[in-house]
């Protein structure tokens, strides 16, 4: 039988990471908000343009991690509006409404230039 006994923790790694994500440079990620805000805006289906105008990004930390985070502020009884308009919604009247999948292609090329340039500033 072969045993294998570990002692320790990764406290001295986990520290390394912490320090790491405190250095992530935040000006690429209000670069690439503003760059996602006028993505999404563009390609949102308009109506009365309310939606497209309600974009809008967070950079949150948490838990050893930075997120980008989009929001749209267009809610009507309780339902986002641009949720529905990618997804669809039924009708008061028993109907469907096909949604288009407007937020993931206007997305792509933003988060694909994000991951380029985040990627250039951990190699150096």
């Amino acid at each position: 039988m072969i045993r294998c006994k570990l002692e320790g923790n990764f406290k001295k790694l986990d520290n390394y990471f912490e320090k790491l994500l405190e250095g992530v440079n935040v000006g690429i990620l209000n670069k690439y908000g503003r760059e996602g805000v006028a993505a999404l805006k563009a390609a949102t289906p308009v109506d009365t343009g309310v939606t497209a105008a309600s974009w809008y990004y967070e950079i949150v930390r948490g838990n050893g991690s930075v997120s980008l985070v989009f929001k749209n502020s267009n809610v009507v009884n309780h339902v986002n509006i641009a949720i529905i308009l990618q997804y669809g919604h039924g009708t008061r009247n028993g109907g469907y409404v096909q949604g288009v999948d407007y937020i993931n292609p206007a997305l792509k090329p933003v988060f694909d230039r994000l991951a380029k340039d985040a990627w250039k500033e951990v190699t150096g």
